[in-house]
C-alpha cells in the first residue's frame, strides 16, 4: 500500500496541464523557481513517505539497449538511490536534487550510471518544475516509451546506451525553447562533466554530433 501511495504522489507531482497556454515568463537562463499553478503541493511528511519503488517496476533487460549489465552487476556500481530511480523507475522528491538549480554555460550532462552523454548544457532551462528540464537532448541519446500507469498516458524517457529510466517528457506547455518540450529529468539520473568531453568521445576525435 504504501508504495503504490509514494509512487502515486510521485506521478502525480510530475503531470501538468496543456490545455491553456502558458504566460511567457520562463526564460532559458536561470532564475527564482516559478512553480506552476498545476504543480500539486507535496507537504513534507507525504515526502518522507518517498523512498522505494516496488520490484514490479523495474526496469527489464532489452537487447535494444548496448549495455547489457544484470541487476547485480548494475547494485555493484550505484548506490541504493541510483539503482531505485535508475534500474527501478523511482523518482526523487521535487526540489531535492542537486541538477535542480544547476546552471552552467558548458558542459555535458551524462547518464549516472553508464556516463553516456545526454543533454548538453544549453539544453537545461529554468521551469520551475522540482526537477532538471531540458529542451532537448544529444542526438539518439534518449529513448522514449509510452507510460500508461495508473490510466494516464505519458511519455518514459530512459538512456539509449543502458535503458536506465530518466523521467518523463512533455510538450505543448508553452515554454519559450525551441522545441516547447520538457524533459523532466531526475538529478540522480545524472552526472556532470563541464566540458564537452563525453561527447567528444562519443562521437570520435574531434567530432561533436549534439546539437547546439
Amino acid at each position: 500500500m504504501r508504495s503504490t501511495l509514494t509512487r502515486l504522489f510521485y506521478t502525480l507531482s510530475n503531470l501538468t496541464r496543456t490545455s491553456a497556454p502558458l504566460r511567457n515568463t520562463y526564460s532559458l537562463r536561470p532564475g527564482p523557481p516559478q512553480l506552476r499553478s498545476s504543480m500539486p503541493i507535496i507537504p513534507s511528511f507525504i515526502a518522507s513517505l518517498f523512498g522505494t519503488t516496488a520490484a514490479s517496476n523495474m526496469s527489464s533487460s532489452s537487447s535494444s539497449y548496448p549495455d547489457q549489465r544484470t541487476p547485480d552487476e548494475w547494485r555493484a556500481v550505484l548506490n541504493k538511490e541510483q539503482f531505485r530511480i535508475l534500474r527501478e523507475k523511482g523518482t526523487e522528491p521535487p526540489g531535492s536534487g542537486k541538477f535542480d538549480k544547476h546552471y552552467p554555460t558548458t558542459g555535458v550532462y551524462t547518464c549516472a550510471g553508464c556516463h553516456a552523454p545526454l543533454y548538453k548544457a544549453n539544453h537545461k532551462f529554468s521551469s520551475g518544475c522540482g526537477w532538471p528540464a531540458y529542451y532537448d537532448s544529444i542526438p539518439g541519446a534518449v529513448t522514449r516509451h509510452e507510460d500508461r500507469a495508473f490510466g494516464m498516458l505519458r511519455t518514459e524517457i530512459v538512456c539509449s546506451n543502458c535503458g536506465g529510466h530518466l523521467g518523463h517528457v512533455f510538450k505543448g506547455e508553452g515554454f519559450p525553447t525551441p522545441t516547447d518540450e520538457r524533459h523532466c529529468v531526475n538529478s540522480v539520473s545524472l552526472s556532470f562533466s563541464p566540458d564537452d568531453e563525453p561527447v567528444k568521445k562519443e562521437g570520435g576525435e574531434g567530432e561533436d554530433k549534439s546539437k547546439v
